[in-house]
């Protein structure tokens, strides 16, 4: 199944058994926001209580994955079983935070999960009908998973990499965090020693817009070269917005390669080296 749906075939899917619609919508007023519009049916899920862990920074970054257990109940609970097709959306072209949930249903196991191209706007722009408030909550799963499948390293294997040439370490931030001239999250400026930079807005067109497959394989070939996918990992400041390039990759038809959740945001809080160096 494609990764990524267009507004215009999203219509179709309504009345299907199976169909769920998650907005994933983040920020301080993520909550108010989808309560005074939302696509219709759509459920919320929220990043920091949804999709991530309370955990110190240190030990896994500001937005560590939940536990599997903790995941399973939270698919359970929106009516999400193997079965389900899954369509979520958010309001900042997939960046935050439809990309990470795309990216945890796919671990945990559910295989038809796309992301909306053009999010809300895309829906609304094409007509699609709107609610607001509280939709009503689903009937309950039991969805179980034992582990996430899909490929991710921790800390320790990505200070290893640092001096591996076979390696590849993507940050996805925008340039001047990467080179350390602003840093507006977190503690430290600066990026990973030998991590390259790939902005994930080069993901998308003028027109906020995924490019299309070729378009992006223009992008990432001379990048990754013939590299195996088990021998890049990508990141960015907290494991959020990495999710919407390695969904990028996905659409462009490469292997899924390592999500490295804690990001700078953990490497930047452990005293590890740094660029540039002050």
């Amino acid at each position: 199944m494609k990764s990524i749906i267009k507004a215009a075939e999203l219509q179709a899917l309504y009345g299907q058994e199976n169909f769920v619609i998650i907005d994933a919508t983040s920020g301080a007023e993520a909550r108010k926001t989808y309560e005074s519009s939302h696509l219709l049916n759509g459920l919320f899920v929220d990043l920091d209580r949804d999709l991530s862990a309370v955990n110190d920074p240190r030990l896994g970054g500001r937005h560590p994955l939940p536990s599997v257990p903790a995941f399973s109940e939270t698919l359970s609970t929106l009516g999400i079983d193997a079965e389900s097709h899954i369509v979520v959306y958010d309001r900042l072209n997939a960046a935050n935070a439809a990309a990470r949930f795309w990216w945890m249903a796919r671990a945990a196991g559910v295989d038809k999960v796309q992301v909306l191209d053009g999010g809300f706007r895309a829906a609304r722009e094409a007509g699609f009908p709107l609610s607001e408030g509280e939709e009503l909550v689903p009937e309950p799963t039991r969805y179980r998973f034992e582990q996430w499948q899909l490929p991710t390293k921790a800390l320790e294997e990505i200070d290893a990499w640092t001096i591996q040439d076979s390696k590849l370490i993507i940050d996805v931030r925008e340039a001047a965090r990467y080179e350390g001239l602003t840093e507006p999250i977190d503690l430290i400026a600066g990026h990973i020693p030998t991590a390259i930079n790939v902005p994930f807005m080069g993901n998308l067109n003028s027109d906020g817009f995924f490019k299309d497959p070729e378009m992006l394989r223009l992008l990432y070939e001379p990048i990754l070269g013939r590299r195996d996918a088990k021998d890049i990992a990508i990141h960015c400041g907290s494991g959020v917005t990495a999710c919407h390039s390695i969904l990028a990759l996905a659409h462009a038809g490469y292997d899924i390669p390592n999500l490295y959740v804690g990001s700078w945001s953990e490497w930047s809080r452990n005293d590890l080296p740094r660029q540039p160096k002050d």
